[in-house]
């Protein structure tokens, strides 16, 4: 049995998005990286005394990706990418959640992007615990993960002057989450 009452507090918490984040960066010309957020998601995580009932659960809205750059976020809307009018949601749901030590998880789960579903590897380093001015008990994780956008149907490409990816491959996803502990 995996107690984790030293590692995450449990019950069930709600991601607070005005307080987290969920990013991507993946690399430009093959030099550069370019970092983008999505605004419009919601997330659960369910800790149970045993780390092995834990879940994650969380949807992100496509159509709600920024990357400060407006004609980029209108082309990562489209077929080429997201396609967010027939795929408005990505969907991530944990198949399992173990202890890597007293500061960190590995969250493993189904990743859904564009009806099209891979597994996915996320390190979570957990922030602790708070209870904040209104007396909600708070809980914070930062988490990373890596994905090929080509394994999800996105397949979109186009070189640069030296042969380089306009658009790389590779995707590094970053979450930052502030979630509150339902009553």
């Amino acid at each position: 049995m995996s107690t984790i009452a030293t590692i995450a507090p449990t019950g069930t918490w709600t991601v607070d998005p005005a307080h987290s984040r969920v990013g991507f960066a993946v690399k430009h010309l093959g030099i550069a990286t370019v970092r983008g957020v999505f605004s419009d998601f919601e997330g659960t995580l369910e800790i149970g005394d045993d780390l092995s009932s834990a879940k994650a659960y969380g949807t992100v809205k496509t159509a709600s990706v920024n990357t400060n750059e407006p004609g980029r976020d209108d082309h990562l809307r489209n077929a080429d990418f997201f396609d967010v009018e027939n795929y408005p949601e990505m969907k991530f749901e944990s198949t399992s959640i173990e202890p890597i030590d007293e500061d960190s998880l590995k969250i493993i789960g189904n990743l859904t992007i564009k009806d099209t579903t891979s597994e996915v590897e996320f390190l979570a380093e957990l922030g602790g615990t708070e209870t904040d001015p209104w007396g909600n008990d708070r809980f914070g994780l930062e988490g990373v993960g890596k994905i090929s956008r080509s394994d999800f149907g996105i397949k979109f490409t186009m070189a640069g002057g030296s042969g380089n990816a306009v658009v790389g491959d590779k995707v590094t996803l970053n979450l930052d989450v502030s979630a509150v502990r339902g009553s």
